[in-house]
C-alpha cells in the first residue's frame, strides 16, 4: 500500500461488512462498514469536488471524533486535498491562526463548535467552505450565509458519482497521488511557544501504522473507545489506520450536548460497547486511578486492607514487568493477590467493561505508579512515546514485552540514537536527545523552513526530548530539553523526573510544576487532592480558625510533597533539584487558561506567567520557608469552605 486512500480500499476488499466506525445518534448507535466508510468517503470527495476544492487545497476539521469526523477526512483525500486537524479546545485566537496560516478552504465543524467557527471566520478575509457534519442541525443564527451540510454532501456525492464524470475525476486524482504528498497538516500544542504546522505524508503514516501494529498485536474483530481526540496524533494513527489494517472498530464517545455530555457519557459508553483495548494519556488513566481508590476508601476498613495487600502484592509479582522477582517472593505474595483478585479487582475492571484486555498509554510520560496500579488489578496501561513529528509512534510497550517505568522497544525499521550533541552518540544508560531516522520522519514544517531546518538534518529528526536506552533495550524518556531547570551555574535537569517522582508517592498532591530558571533553588507549584487533604485535616481536628492549624496543613503538605526523597526508586534525584519550597494555587491546571493542552500536558510558561506573583512570593521568603500568606489564603479558603 502505498496510499492510506489504498489502506482504506484495502480494508474494504479484506474486512468488507464488518463495522470499522460506531456513533451514537439519539439514543442509537449507529456503525458504519469498512464498505461504507469506503463509499461514503468517495461520495464527499465528488461534493467537495462540486463546491469547488481542488487538489492541492486545504481542508480543516473541528470536531469531537464521530464517524463523519473519519469519513470527511478520507473524502479530503480523495478530494486530492490535505486535512487539517484541529483541536476542539482551541480558543477564537488560536482557531484564526491555524485556519489563515494553513490557508484551509473548507472547515468541516461539529454543532458543539459551530459558534466558535462562525465568529472566528468573521475576521478570516479568504473564507474557508463551512460544512456541518453533525447529525443535528443547530440555530445557525449568527454564522456564514452559506453553511453546506454533511448530509446533503453524501446525497449529492452519490448522485454524481452516478455518472462517469467525477469518477473519472476521482480515478485521476487518486492515480496522481504520491506517497510524499501530504495526508495532514498537524498544529502543535504550542507547549514551546508558537504551534508549528507539521507535515506528515503517505508515505509517513503507512510506515508508522504498519510497524507499530507489529509491535502490540491485536485482533480483527477487537472493539476500542475513543477517549481521545482525533486531531491528536496517535489517536489519528491508530484509530483511522491501524484499526483499518488489522480490522478493528472504532467507536467514538457520545458527544451529542458538548464537553460535558461527554465526560458524563463516557461510563456509560464503555459499558455500551466493552472495549478490547483503550488508548489513553496519563490525566485520564490517572483520574480513574483516583476515582477507584476513592472508593475503595469508602467501603470501611476491611475493604481497604484486602485492596491495599492485593495491590501491594500484585506489584512486588509483577516486578518491574522485564525482569521477573524470585519465586518464593511471588508465593509469599500470592495469597493477598489472589483474594483481592477475586474479591475487589473485578469490580474495578468492571468500570471499563467486560471485555478490556489493555490500554496503551501515550501523549506524556505516565508515571511509574499508574502502571504498576493498573498491572496490579489487571487492566495493564502500557506507555509508549512518540513525536507528532514521527507520525507519531516511536517507541512502545506491550503485553509481549514490557518493563515499567520505560517508553518501550524503538519500532521495526526505524533507527533512533540518543546524542550528547550533534556529532557525539551517548553510550548506554547515558542521558542525551532523542533522534529517530526512517519513513515515519515528517516532510518538515508547513512554511516554516527555519524551524524544518533545525529540526531536520541529514535524514535525522531531532526531537527535543532527553532519554536514554537501558541494558534491556527499552527507551527511557526523561524530559524535556527546553524544559529543562536551569541552575545559576548553567547545570540543567528534567522537571518531568521529579513530578513524576512527587505524583507516584504523594496522596495531596494532584498536579506539580517544577521551577528554576536560574534561581538559588528549585521550587513547586502545587494543585491539591482537597478530598484526600480534608480527610486528614479532619481526623486531625484542624480548624481554619487557628493560624498554628494552618501551619500544620501546610507542614502536612511539605511532608508530602518531600517523600518520594525517602523512597529507594526516587533517592538518586541530587538535592539541588529537589523542591526546596512550593506554592500551594487555589484552583487545578485548567486547559481554558492554557495552562495544559489538549493532551493535558503543562504549557510551562503559561503556568510560569500566570502565576509569576506565587513564584516571586517564594523566591522572597526563602526555601523551607512556605508559611507565606499566598499558601496560608489557600489553605484557609480550603478549610472555611470544606471543614465543618
Amino acid at each position: 500500500m502505498s496510499t492510506v486512500i489504498a489502506l482504506l480500499h484495502e480494508g474494504a476488499k479484506n474486512h468488507g461488512d464488518l463495522a470499522y466506525l460506531g456513533g451514537k445518534t439519539g439514543d442509537t448507535w449507529q456503525t458504519f462498514s469498512f464498505k461504507e466508510v469506503d463509499a461514503l468517503s468517495s461520495a464527499f470527495a465528488a461534493a467537495l469536488l462540486k463546491a469547488g476544492l481542488k487538489k492541492g487545497d486545504h481542508a480543516a476539521i473541528l470536531s469531537e471524533g464521530r464517524p463523519s469526523w473519519v469519513i470527511g477526512e478520507f473524502g479530503i483525500l480523495k478530494a486530492g486535498c490535505t486535512s487539517v486537524p484541529l483541536s476542539t479546545r482551541l480558543t477564537e485566537e488560536e482557531l484564526i491562526f491555524r485556519l489563515n496560516h494553513s490557508e484551509s478552504k473548507a472547515l468541516l465543524v461539529s454543532e458543539n463548535n459551530l459558534k466558535k467557527a462562525a465568529e472566528a471566520l468573521k475576521t478570516i478575509q479568504n473564507k474557508p467552505l463551512l460544512i456541518l457534519i453533525s447529525d443535528k442541525n443547530p440555530s445557525t443564527e449568527g454564522t456564514a450565509e452559506k453553511l453546506l451540510y454533511y448530509e446533503e454532501m453524501l446525497i449529492q456525492g452519490k448522485a454524481l458519482l452516478a455518472g462517469e464524470e467525477y469518477q473519472r475525476r476521482l480515478q485521476e486524482i487518486e492515480e496522481a497521488i504520491d506517497r510524499d504528498d501530504n495526508v495532514t497538516i498537524s498544529y502543535t500544542s504550542g507547549t514551546t511557544g508558537n504551534p508549528k504546522g507539521i507535515m506528515l505524508t503517505h508515505r509517513n503514516y503507512i510506515h508508522n501504522a504498519d510497524n507499530a501494529r507489529k509491535l502490540v498485536p491485536v485482533e480483527r474483530g477487537w472493539k476500542s473507545l475513543i477517549m481521545l481526540p482525533l486531531d491528536h496524533s496517535f489517536a489519528h494513527t491508530v484509530g483511522l489506520y491501524i484499526f483499518c489494517i488489522v480490522g478493528m472498530t472504532m467507536y467514538f464517545v457520545d458527544a451529542q450536548g458538548g464537553p460535558m455530555a461527554a465526560i458524563r457519557n463516557l461510563p456509560r459508553n464503555l459499558q455500551e460497547v466493552n472495549p478490547d483495548v483503550l488508548l489513553t494519556v496519563p490525566a485520564l488513566s490517572g483520574n480513574f486511578m483516583k476515582r477507584m481508590q476513592g472508593g475503595i476508601n469508602e467501603k470501611g476498613a476491611l475493604i481497604r486492607g484486602i485492596f491495599n495487600a492485593g495491590l501491594r502484592a500484585g506489584i512486588r509479582r509483577a516486578g518491574d514487568g522485564y525482569n521477573r522477582p524470585p519465586f518464593l517472593q511471588c508465593l509469599w505474595s500470592f495469597f493477598p493477590w489472589a483474594l483481592a483478585n477475586a474479591l475487589i479487582f473485578p469490580k474495578l475492571r468492571s468500570v471499563f467493561g467486560k471485555n478490556l484486555r489493555f490500554c496503551i498509554g501515550g501523549g506524556a510520560l505516565l508515571e511509574l505508579k499508574q502502571q504498576e496500579f493498573f498491572n496490579a488489578i489487571g487492566i495493564p496501561v502500557y506507555q509508549g512515546y512518540g513525536l507528532t513529528e514521527n507520525a507519531p509512534i516511536i517507541c512502545t510497550n506491550s503485553a509481549a514485552r514490557h518493563k515499567f517505568g520505560t517508553s518501550g522497544v524503538v519500532l521495526p525499521d526505524l533507527e533512533l540514537r540518543i546524542m550528547k550533541d550533534r556529532s557525539t552518540e551517548c553510550t548506554m544508560g547515558e542521558i542525551g536527545e532523542i533522534v529517530t531516522r526512517g519513513d515515519s520522519v515528517m516532510k518538515g514544517y508547513f512554511k516554516n523552513p527555519e524551524a524544518t531546518e533545525e529540526t531536520l538534518q541529514e535524514g535525522w529528526l531531532w526531537s527535543g526530548d532527553l532519554g536514554y536506552m537501558d541494558k534491556d533495550g527499552f527507551l527511557v524518556v526523561t524530559g524535556r530539553e527546553k524544559a529543562l531547570l536551569i541552575a545559576p551555574d548553567g547545570e540543567k535537569y528534567s522537571p518531568e523526573t521529579i513530578e513524576e517522582a512527587v505524583l507516584s508517592t504523594s496522596k495531596y498532591i494532584n498536579q506539580i510544576m517544577a521551577y528554576n530558571e536560574q534561581c538559588r533553588f528549585t521550587s513547586a507549584l502545587i494543585t491539591l487532592n482537597t478530598e484526600e487533604l480534608l480527610g486528614s485535616i479532619k481526623n486531625q481536628g484542624l480548624s481554619p480558625q487557628k493560624d498554628e492549624d494552618l501551619n500544620k496543613v501546610l507542614g502536612l503538605i511539605w511532608e508530602d510533597l518531600t517523600s518520594f526523597t525517602r523512597q529507594s526508586g526516587h533517592s538518586s534525584i541530587p538535592g539541588q533539584w529537589r523542591p526546596a519550597s512550593f506554592a500551594v494555587l487555589g484552583s487545578a491546571f485548567d486547559e481554558a487558561r492554557g495552562e495544559i493542552n489538549s493532551t493535558m500536558k503543562l504549557v510551562r510558561h503559561r503556568v510560569r506567567d500566570l502565576h509569576m506573583d506565587r513564584i516571586e512570593e517564594i523566591y522572597r521568603a526563602g526555601a523551607g520557608e512556605f508559611y507565606t500568606e499566598g499558601n496560608r489564603k489557600v489553605i484557609k479558603d480550603i478549610l472555611s469552605l470544606e471543614v465543618t
